[in-house]
């Protein structure tokens, strides 16, 4: 399969839960703190850690990886 490229050229801002808990009623696991369901994106890795480091939050920043493309045809399937 070839995934698309679309919004791979943002950043983005993630809460991480410190406390997750089972709901006991459907056993999904849950939190009472909301800013784990918080995603903020940016146009820069630069303008993320400005935002984060202006408003004192702990971040870690995670480097893309580079994707090798392989281009191939559906025929190729087939082929070999």
């Amino acid at each position: 399969m070839q995934s698309g490229l679309k919004k791979f050229d943002k950043w983005i801002l993630e809460f991480i839960t410190n406390d997750p808990t089972i709901n006991p009623l459907m056993g999904w696991e849950s939190s009472d703190d909301t800013l784990s369901e918080l995603k903020m994106e940016f146009a820069s890795r630069d303008l993320a850690i400005e935002y984060a480091k202006k408003n004192k939050i702990e971040y870690e920043l995670i480097e893309p990886h580079n994707r090798k493309i392989v281009k191939k045809s559906y025929s190729d399937n087939f082929i070999k």
